[in-house]
């Protein structure tokens, strides 16, 4: 039986998608630059020829020459490019010419300045050398606790010219959860702000900064950083302090160390809701390919573009953010809310202020846009180009509306990948279609299917996201992990040799792939699998709610219970009539199975910091889970909404004992 298939939403302009790099890197490897399909049949299926394109495509300087583009096919164990040296940070600054812009820093209040390739490198250059005066060399630890500014780039490439591993933390986060990651790694140095702006205040973060350098004992200096212009107390530090103005005004030369292709690059950091985040390392030489095919041909940036993406630094789009470098096109930093309260579009007019081609959001930042009555296209947005959006799935219902308050001409280019890889496994590029609701395709590089339980890939039907071959940005390892037991247990003890990411996917057999939310998290009500994401997005569509949160718990006796916790809108009342049209929006927008048992009003839904719902904690709390088991509240957006749902377990346990 045939199966039908939707019309596109929106079909690339022929002649941009022609122009295009990825179009033009299809012609380069001799595969027809209007079939994306049989591009990704090729790079998955000629693994080490992609790659070794991709190096020669984007002329990757390397001190000394590669023997191979892979060594074993294996996972985990495959070794990219065994042989060559060579360093991240003299990539992200060959690019920009002097005289160009570079980074550009904006905040909330609408201002901002702009960092020249010139004055970039002069920075990276005086700072690598006071950390050098430090005693940072190859293999060393640099963190910073730093909100998205220019010095966070400035600081990390610094680092990485010097061969040191980096790491870095938002300042949302209190002084002991960034020292629950930060302690792991032992580092040499700290380089703090005194503060960061969110909705029109200034937070202070000084007597946090001291906190979190006592809780680092290898500590042989902290760089303060002046940025929102409070003055330091300069004598409590339990190490050596260095201004930054000191660390970053000295005349140097820029020297890149080169290193070897896997030589540790980041440490980006897990969630951690429960237990200690997990450290996951990444390499110089695979983030920079990864890196390059993503943003220079997915994102279609280059040497002209400006990328504005709104993200905090401890999410792995500060390190696309970073990496926008790598392709000579300048890249944005903001420092404060998304959307504040002064002013709900600012993000829009600095788009439009400063001819931003990418612009770079979530699906909350979009749905909440066009609630609040937000009307982007009040500005001139004609530069824009690509709406890229991730951090969950984008649901159907925001695909007009970007096409009607955005532009006809845009690509909204939905997004799923992972701090994992700090990148994608599937979206969109310039020549593909976008059908809505779904992502058009897997990457290049990237051999993604859904299996099913048994292992085996199936198209139109819900199962595991899985890649079933190597990537370069795949984690070097865990951190503190010497034999990789937990390295392997995350992504390959329930199908041996192949990642499974814990995603819940469809692929379509047009192409596309459909993203139905963390399989952990799957709801399971008499045997049919049901995606949570599939019910939010129903019910956050209705103008009455906020935020919805649904949950699958087993219960003791065998029973099953699936409520859902709503947040409804300002002025809104949770009452029969409004559950009765939630339920009827979820029949008729998901199934009558999606349907859930209780329909609960909740004070607000809890999410990590990077803005993924709490679902397993949540559920887990709701079946009596301890809370110290369950989640680290210094991990919460809203640790105080905790207590609200433990509560809530609580007092059903006790109906059903008295029952």
């Amino acid at each position: 039986m045939s199966t039908s298939y939707p019309a596109p939403f929106f079909t690339p302009d022929p002649g941009t998608a022609a122009t295009s790099r990825i179009a033009d890197f299809a012609r380069y490897v001799g595969v027809d630059a209007t079939d994306y399909a049989a591009l990704h049949r090729w790079s998955v299926t000629h693994l080490e020829g992609f790659w070794g394109a991709v190096w020669e495509y984007f002329g990757i300087d390397s001190d000394t020459p590669y023997e191979q583009v892979l060594a074993g096919d294996s996972m985990p164990g495959a070794r990219w490019f065994p042989g060559a040296t060579l360093n991240y940070a003299h990539h992200a600054l060959r690019n920009v010419r002097d005289d160009d812009t570079a980074i550009i820093a904006l905040d909330e209040t609408g201002s901002g300045y702009e960092v020249t390739g010139g004055r970039l490198r002069d920075l990276v250059a005086s700072v690598a050398a006071t950390l050098r005066d430090l005693g940072v060399g190859e293999g060393a630890r640099v963190v910073g606790y730093l909100p998205n500014t220019p010095h966070a780039i400035v600081a990390f490439l610094a680092a990485a010219s010097l061969g040191a591993v980096w790491s870095v933390s938002g300042q949302d986060y209190a002084p002991q959860a960034a020292a629950d990651r930060f302690a792991q790694l032992e580092p040499t140095v700290l380089i703090a702000a005194d503060g960061y702006l969110f909705n029109g205040a200034t937070h202070d973060r000084r007597e946090a900064t001291l906190e979190l350098a006592h809780a680092l004992p290898t500590l042989k200096a902290t760089l303060l950083v002046d940025h929102v212009g409070l003055p330091w107390p300069l004598q409590a530090y339990p190490s050596l302090v260095v201004p930054w103005e000191d660390a970053s005004t000295r005349a140097e030369e820029l020297t890149c160390v080169p290193v070897p292709f896997d030589h540790p690059l980041w440490v980006v950091f897990s969630s951690g809701t429960t237990g200690l985040p997990k450290g996951i390392v990444h390499g110089h030489g695979g983030v920079l390919l990864e890196h390059l095919k993503t943003l220079g041909l997915h994102s279609n940036l280059g040497p002209g573009d400006r990328l504005l993406w709104y993200t905090t630094t401890h999410w792995m789009m500060w390190n696309l953010v970073a990496s926008t470098l790598l392709t000579g096109a300048a890249t944005c930093t903001y420092d404060g809310s998304p959307a504040p309260f002064a002013k709900l579009d600012v993000l829009w007019e600095l788009a439009a202020h400063h001819r931003v081609t990418v612009f770079g959001t979530s699906p909350q930042y979009l749905l909440g846009m066009a609630k609040f009555g937000i009307d982007p296209s009040a500005h001139d947005l004609s530069s824009i180009r690509v709406v890229g959006c991730t951090g969950s799935a984008l649901p159907a219902s925001a695909y007009p509306w970007v096409r009607d308050h955005v532009g006809e001409h845009v690509l909204l280019a939905s997004i799923s990948g992972g701090t994992d890889i700090v990148s994608g496994f599937a979206g969109s590029s310039p020549n593909t279609p976008v059908w809505a609701g779904e992502l058009s395709a897997p990457h290049l590089g990237v051999a993604l299917a859904a299996y099913d339980a048994e292992g085996f890939p199936v198209v139109d039907l819900v199962g595991e996201l899985v890649v079933t071959r190597p990537m370069p940005s795949m984690p070097l390892y865990f951190w503190n992990d010497p034999e990789g037991a937990r390295y392997r247990d995350a992504y390959f003890s329930a199908y041996p040799g192949v990642w499974r990411h814990g995603d819940w996917i469809t692929v379509t057999g047009h192409g596309s792939v459909i993203i139905h939310g963390r399989s952990d998290s799957t709801l399971n009500r008499n045997g049919v699998r049901l995606g949570s994401a599939d019910i939010h997005d129903v019910v956050e569509r209705l103008p009455e709610i906020a935020e919805a949160l649904v949950i699958g718990a087993e219960e003791p006796d065998g029973g099953y219970w699936m409520p859902m916790f709503v947040v409804p809108a300002a002025g809104v009342e949770l009452d029969d009539n409004l559950r009765e049209r939630i339920k009827d929006a979820i029949r008729t927008g998901a199934s009558p199975r999606h349907v859930p048992d209780e329909i609960l009003e909740v004070p607000g839904v809890p999410h990590t910091r990077t803005g993924k719902k709490l679902e397993v904690p949540i559920k887990r709390l709701l079946q009596g889970a301890p809370v110290e088991e369950v989640v680290n509240p210094a991990t919460v957006d809203a640790p105080e909404l905790i207590d609200h749902y433990v509560q809530l377990g609580e007092e059903r346990r006790k109906c059903r004992s008295a029952s």
